[in-house]
């Protein structure tokens, strides 16, 4: 290479990097035009709704009535894949509490968790697992950063007799987890870090900043048609058959 030729090369590698800067720019202003909308976590919802009813119909795995009506929060949650430039993986959901008053179902708040936890955790190859949330010790861990629902795996999921129980303080069941597969927890059930609001998702879906206290307790906002539904459907799996 001629003493002429290097900076001509020199600038040619200029100007490329110059051209993905630019590029790397632009693509962070237009991020935000890419975000979720109010409609995709409508959506989202529906989606749980149908999975959630999906596994009520099928006998070997639907969740007992008296535990639905014996909760006192649920979570819904999906494993989910996605990527753009870096692929991963994780997952999904919303989470509700009961009224202790008038036994009703607050407005959904959104979650996200992490694969690292929802992993070989929570078995591995599930698509989609119920929480019940039994006590209002567990129920208020929900407001947390970042919760924790311990304890070793009883019992197998979707199993209509036994479900998964994991402890937060006492000795009895405060949380049982259902999927719609079966064999799935050999070891421990929810850990540390494995579920956390999405805050983002929940100050587009209210159109403001809301905490999970806000919504799931506070009453701070009002129940989507979307949620309203939801809701309705866990009610009603929560009756007996002769009710």
């Amino acid at each position: 290479m001629s003493m002429r030729s290097a900076p001509i090369v020199r600038l040619s590698l200029l100007n490329t990097m110059n051209a993905a800067i630019r590029f790397l720019l632009v693509l962070s202003c237009a991020l935000p035009a890419l975000a979720i909308d109010q409609a995709e976590l409508d959506d989202r919802i529906r989606t749980l709704t149908s999975k959630f009813e999906m596994l009520q119909k099928q006998p070997d795995k639907r969740i007992p009535t008296e535990n639905l009506r014996k909760a006192q929060g649920i979570v819904l949650m999906d494993r989910t894949k996605a990527g753009f430039i870096f692929a991963y993986q994780g997952g999904g959901g919303v989470a509700m509490a009961r009224d202790s008053k008038d036994g009703k179902w607050s407005p959904v708040a959104f979650l996200s968790a992490n694969e690292a936890s929802l992993g070989f955790q929570v078995g591995g190859e599930q698509a989609f697992f119920v929480l019940l949330l039994m006590t209002t010790n567990a129920t208020r861990l929900l407001t947390e950063p970042t919760f924790e629902f311990g304890g070793e795996a009883r019992g197998t999921a979707g199993d209509a007799s036994t479900g998964v129980d994991g402890k937060v303080t006492s000795s009895e069941p405060a949380v049982l987890v259902y999927s719609d597969r079966k064999g799935l927890y050999g070891g421990a059930a929810i850990k540390g870090g494995a579920i956390a609001p999405d805050n983002d998702d929940n100050r587009i879906y209210y159109r403001q900043p809301v905490t999970m206290k806000d919504i799931l307790f506070d009453k701070k906002v009002k129940a989507t048609e979307a949620a309203t539904n939801l809701a309705t459907k866990i009610a009603d799996y929560s009756k007996n058959a002769k009710e």
